[in-house]
């Protein structure tokens, strides 16, 4: 199945001795996977390629999961709450006891990185007796997801390990005063983040006295209802950085290599929405250089597993270590895709006690990959507040080529608050940036989600960005490029009379279907067939009279004093059309309408709204009344699904506009809801 292996030249050589070493290569019979999800999935395909048996865990709602559909066994470990099912030890050290599984996978956490080093140490106690009866942790040992997992005690080992740190206060700051006057010293703008975080959670940049008091409170809040230890540390806050990390791969040996970098500089709320490897920034000796720090880091703590060393990068190339994550990352797959490796085939044989089957010399760069996280989120509200419900309809673009989709969901998948929003991880493979990129624009467009709200338009805008495609980004990019917050894709004058031809020719081939019954005429005495329809096409603010006439299996569109042809096979009944403008192909969604010719159409990824009539119909609107819209601003409405944590005031009380009134937990992230008026409770 791998094109390169067929291009080798002694191909029955070659057959044989992957034949010989598949024999001779002794594994773990059954695995089980402590996790849920599109990782759990991904475990289970490279377990089934390698003849491994595979146990799922899952929880009481998660019981018709794909992933313990793939499993070959699978136990349910509690109900819906991470804490009583996914993380209760206990429950899992009796699952490894019931089914005899004698490796366990916890490669990456089930609803954020950190909670990921919140048990896994409690996990690893409980395993360790279990060793006697062969037990393998399929990861790194103990001491080195401890001594990574706390930022302090990696910060002072990399220090050792010759490895460039972010000038910062090294100890635990005690308290909101403390916090301040290292702040001080150090100089703003400062970055407060939880000493046993990751994944964005725990961490506030303060710019100010103020700001550096807020962040403390809300980042030990958060740590200490993330992880259980509300400590934090202050560095110095880089500002314009690229995010950039360093994957490793190390064995029980003393081995260990860089698997070149992956590009994760756009983020939002320190969370990563868009990966690529190779990066556009890095020339080959500062690739060198971090890779190798990188090594010396994993060398250090004498870890073995696949593991990721992450950096800031600023301007200058002068990169700075920020964390290392011991499990396998969500965005591993463009580092796959660029080497050849399988990191979880991989990481399995490293735990068996398998020593590294490569050099550092055998590590390629092929090609260029991209990923995008596919999440159920809305990003018209802070780049991305979590969605829930059902998925009514969902279709992966795999017919596109050179795609690749990490999922663990399927059609009638509910997307719950228990658990982290990610659909998908969608990657495409090119042989240069470009190829890409241009994969990616195709498989975002022929990908259908329905029942949700999700971030694709927000993903496409991203990637055809002008900044994007010549590379110049920083963790900055969403703020800088959308300082008043994401609004969609903003048409030009062409495309605009593209989407309104197309409505208006999708309107019309509606009308002429449903004159069609058994592939007759519903009325055979009926006039002949109208060939040109006038109507009123509402987009936006603006109102727009178009003229459509059939010209065979053409509808020639006149919008805006422009004549466009437009062509499709106007198969209705597929959630996906593609339509030829002139010449220029676009793949189209329609995704609601109603009698009163209201339409919602996904066109270059974002969703308009339209009202499409007839010219007599539009005329005889103007005396239907409207709606009055609501109004909200005496009312605080939550923007995303969540738990109440804390409540600031109580009625009867006198607030002003922006002052808290409480605070929203959401997805482990604490937010603040202010009044948007002054007024009384």
């Amino acid at each position: 199945k791998n094109a390169c292996f067929w291009r080798e030249k002694n191909l029955y050589s070659v057959c044989l001795s992957r034949l010989l070493l598949f024999f001779s290569l002794q594994t773990f019979e059954k695995l089980l996977i402590a996790n849920r999800g599109e990782i759990a999935c991904r475990v289970i395909k490279t377990c089934k390629k390698m003849g491994i048996k595979t146990v799922a865990i899952h929880s009481d709602v998660d019981a018709n999961a794909v992933h313990v559909k793939m499993a070959d066994e699978a136990v349910c470990v509690g109900p819906a709450p991470t804490s009583k099912s996914y993380l209760n030890m206990d429950a899992i050290m009796e699952v490894i006891r019931k089914t005899r599984a004698q490796a366990v996978s916890l490669n990456v956490s089930i609803c954020c990185s950190s909670d990921f080093y919140f048990c896994l140490l409690k996990f690893l106690s409980s395993l360790s007796l279990q060793a006697s009866e062969g037990v393998t942790f399929i990861g790194p040992d103990t001491h080195a997801i401890q001594a990574m997992g706390d930022k302090i005690e990696s910060k002072l080992l990399a220090k050792n390990a010759k490895v460039n740190t972010i000038p910062g206060f090294d100890g635990v700051v005690k308290d909101a005063d403390e916090a301040v006057r290292i702040a001080r010293e150090i100089g703003y703008p400062v970055m407060i983040k939880a000493s046993a975080g990751g994944g964005g959670k725990g961490m506030r940049i303060a710019w100010d006295d103020e700001e550096t008091r807020e962040g403390f409170r809300f980042s030990s809040q958060e740590a200490a209802s993330s992880f259980g230890d509300d400590r934090l540390l202050i560095e110095k806050f880089i500002d314009n950085p690229r995010h950039i990390e360093i994957q490793v791969l190390a064995d029980k040996h003393g081995n260990a290599l860089w698997l070149n970098e992956r590009e994760c500089s756009i983020q939002r709320r320190n969370q990563k929405v868009v990966e690529e490897a190779p990066s556009t920034f890095l020339d080959p000796e500062t690739r060198r250089a971090m890779g190798e720090q990188a090594v010396a880091l994993a060398k250090a703590v004498k870890y073995s597993s696949a593991g990721t060393v992450e950096f800031l990068v600023d301007s200058s190339k002068n990169f700075y270590f920020l964390e290392m994550n011991t499990r396998l990352q969500v965005e591993h797959p463009v580092t796959e895709c660029i080497t050849g490796l399988d990191l979880v085939q991989e990481m399995i044989r490293v735990a068996k006690g398998y020593p590294l089957r490569h050099k550092q010399a055998d590590i390629p760069i092929n090609g260029w990959a991209v990923e995008c996280r596919v999440y159920a989120e809305d990003p018209y509200k802070s780049f991305g507040l979590p969605s829930i419900g059902k998925l009514s309809q969902y279709q992966e673009p795999l017919h596109v080529p050179s795609v690749r989709v990490d999922s663990g969901i399927q059609q009638g998948s509910d997307i719950s608050i228990y658990y982290d929003p990610m659909i998908s991880k969608l990657i495409t493979y090119g042989s240069n940036r470009a190829e890409a990129l241009k994969r990616m624009e195709e498989a975002l467009d022929n990908y259908v989600i329905r029942g949700v709200a999700h971030n694709i338009s927000l993903l496409r805008e991203v990637i055809i960005h002008p900044r994007f495609v010549q590379g110049d980004i920083s963790t900055k990019f969403l703020p800088e490029v959308y300082p008043d917050g994401f609004k969609g894709h903003k048409l030009t004058d062409l495309e605009r009379r593209q989407l309104l031809a197309t409505a208006a020719s999708l309107y019309v081939a509606e009308q002429l279907r449903s004159q069609q019954f058994l592939g007759t005429p519903r009325i055979p005495i009926a006039k002949s067939k109208r060939s040109s329809w006038e109507l009123s096409v509402h987009l936006g603010d603006g109102i727009h009279p178009v003229a459509v006439s059939k010209q065979g299996s053409s509808f020639s569109v006149e919008v805006d004093g422009m004549k466009l042809n437009v062509t499709s096979e106007w198969n209705l009944a597929s959630p996906l059309l593609s339509v030829t403008i002139d010449g220029t192909q676009r793949t189209i969604q329609r995704i609601s309408r109603n009698a009163s010719g209201e339409t919602s159409i996904q066109f270059l990824g974002t969703v308009y709204k339209l009202q499409i009539l007839t010219k007599v119909a539009a005329e005889l609107s103007k005396y239907m009344p409207e709606k009055a819209a609501e109004d909200t601003s005496s009312i605080l409405r939550s923007p995303m699904p969540g738990t109440v944590v804390a409540v600031s005031v109580k009625p009867g009380d006198m607030v002003s506009e922006g002052q808290e009134i409480c605070v929203i937990e959401a997805m482990k992230m604490q937010n603040s809801m202010i009044a948007a008026k002054t007024g009384k409770v």
